[in-house]
């Protein structure tokens, strides 16, 4: 950490800007981690796409197929990669407090940027505004790096704005990846964007909240190393130009997009986003491996489907 508990704020809202990806993690064959290819991914990452920061082992990195220690050796592997030139922020999530916080006191120690924990599963609907309150105080009291919420539908449910509002008077609460429809996290922008960053990970959405909404965060998913290359960084470009307010040429350049979006899109099994993400890597020369159970690995026919929409899309290869 490089800055106090009662900076934790402050900080954020001056260092966590730009584009942030969610790292899937390669396995091997034999289905161990795959630390030198995890190490030359985020090289690539960082020196050639010039990605800002990384989400790491949250549900892209398969973090519920992780033991423990793999979790913490994700978060050092990270740190240790980025050095210093990119920011990390570690998912701690799990459905165990003592699992959470143990995550959280080691990803502080690693030298992690931030944390961000997911909304938990809840067993008991009744008073879960309050539940919710008392779960995020719990984590806050016990480590002092800042802490960024995740709402999705996976847990079941959404947290609504008003109750994201009143988490945002945390002191350490810095920022949430609110995976909600845009109407939700513009009213949350409107209520909370003075004491916590918002933010959501769709891709396509993110030209309009920069330009209408002002954010200055994508907080994140695959798109950053998937739609770009080392010779065409179009997503790093359009970003750029908006943030510049050449409102008119960023829009252009997302759209050209287009055709590598439908090409992800179109070929994704719904049932397996990880094994096609992955192969997709592959396709671009990165490091993507096999997917642990219970995940599901592509057949031959879905694999020739998407080297063919990769091949077509036009997106640039060096």
């Amino acid at each position: 950490m490089k800055y106090s508990r009662k900076d934790a704020k402050s900080h954020a809202f001056a260092h966590m800007k730009g584009i942030w990806a969610a790292a899937l993690m390669p396995f091997r064959e034999d289905l161990s981690m795959d630390e030198d290819g995890f190490a030359a991914n985020m090289d690539h990452w960082i020196n050639d796409l010039g990605i800002d920061g990384f989400f790491i082992a949250g549900k892209q990195g398969e973090f519920f197929a992780m033991s423990l220690d793999e979790r913490k050796r994700a978060f050092d592997l990270a740190v240790k990669a980025a050095n210093g030139r990119a920011q990390t922020i570690m998912s701690c999530s799990d459905q165990n407090m003592d699992v959470v916080i143990d995550l959280a006191k080691h990803a502080q120690a690693s030298g992690a940027d931030y944390i961000v924990v997911h909304a938990p599963i809840l067993h008991f609907y009744r008073a879960q505004d309050e539940t919710l309150i008392r779960y995020y105080e719990t984590i806050a009291s016990k480590v002092d790096i800042g802490i960024a919420l995740w709402s999705h539908p996976d847990s079941g449910y959404l947290m609504s704005p008003q109750l994201c509002n009143r988490l945002a008077d945390i002191e350490t609460v810095v920022a949430i990846k609110y995976s909600t429809r845009r109407q939700m996290y513009v009213e949350l922008s409107k209520l909370a964007s003075d004491r916590m960053i918002v933010s959501t990970a769709s891709e396509e959405e993110w030209l309009d909240n920069i330009l209408e909404l002002n954010w200055r965060l994508y907080l994140c998913s695959s798109p950053p190393y998937l739609i770009q290359t080392a010779v065409d960084k179009r997503m790093r470009a359009y970003t750029d130009a908006a943030f510049a307010g050449r409102a008119d040429e960023a829009r252009a350049i997302r759209d050209s997009l287009d055709p590598v979006r439908e090409a992800l899109k179109s070929t994704r099994p719904l049932e397996k986003p990880h094994a096609h993400q992955k192969y997709w890597q592959e396709l671009l020369g990165q490091a993507g491996g096999r997917v642990r159970p219970p995940c599901l690995e592509l057949t031959d026919a879905e694999k020739a489907a998407t080297r063919n929409a990769f091949e077509t899309c036009g997106l640039k290869l060096a």
